[in-house]
């Protein structure tokens, strides 16, 4: 069954770069399996376009870390548009433990220690039960670090990044933020510009979301066997 992979889409080049390397790393894991690209927003190709271009069954894999509109709303309307086919949408990527791990290493990388006080930021959404996504990560990764993570949005939702750092900042020697983004593009230079002493970088195609995604598409192949 051919895998297509939904990432949001961003008009940044380095966005689209990262999200087909996490492809790239996906084919490998996966040599048999056709592994196709799709976007929900901003960047062709969409979900429909790209499933019209397949022949035979497929498992579509939204590459999202919290179950917002694009999850819940655009791709399966993408799927519905495509007409009759075999085709298994499975649950968002986010708010999985490994990824959690995943923006630990990022934080790391990027310079945080233990004793840091810890900002997360993410994209931000209008679902409340995407939002409840995003405080489940800022716990998991609270968990990693030692100490109360608090959260910030770049963009949706509030309160913004730049706010919390600046409040954070008044009682902290160092704040590293740790990015729950999956690509560079908007937010994460949102994020980049916020006054904290540590910004890590977004997940991109970080090797435990690629073997996420392979997870995920074994859960769709379960599924659709089991239907």
């Amino acid at each position: 069954m051919t895998l297509i992979l939904v990432a949001h889409g961003t008009r940044a080049a380095s966005g689209a770069r990262t999200t087909h390397a996490l492809a790239d790393e996906v084919r490998h894991l996966l040599p048999e399996t056709p592994v196709k690209v799709a976007f929900a927003d901003v960047r062709a190709p969409d979900v429909t376009t790209v499933l019209r271009s397949v022949r035979g069954p497929a498992v579509v894999v939204p590459a999202f870390l919290a179950s917002g509109y694009h999850v819940r709303v655009d791709v399966p309307a993408q799927v519905e548009a495509a007409g009759p086919r075999d085709v298994v949408v499975t649950q968002a990527l986010g708010p999985a433990p490994s990824l959690v791990a995943a923006m630990h290493e990022r934080l790391s990388e990027a310079g945080w220690r233990p004793g840091d006080a810890v900002v997360m930021a993410a994209a931000g959404s209008s679902d409340p039960r995407a939002l409840a996504d995003v405080r489940r990560a800022a716990m998991l990764l609270g968990a990693r670090t030692g100490s109360v993570v608090r959260i910030g949005y770049a963009a949706t939702a509030a309160p913004g990044i730049a706010e919390v750092v600046a409040e954070v900042r008044q009682s902290a020697d160092r704040v590293a933020v740790a990015s729950w983004l999956l690509a560079p593009g908007l937010f994460q230079r949102a994020v980049a510009g916020c006054p904290a002493d540590v910004v890590a970088e977004p997940l991109g195609d970080h090797p435990k979301v690629a073997d996420l995604v392979v997870r995920r598409y074994a859960e769709g192949l379960f599924y659709r066997a089991a239907a």
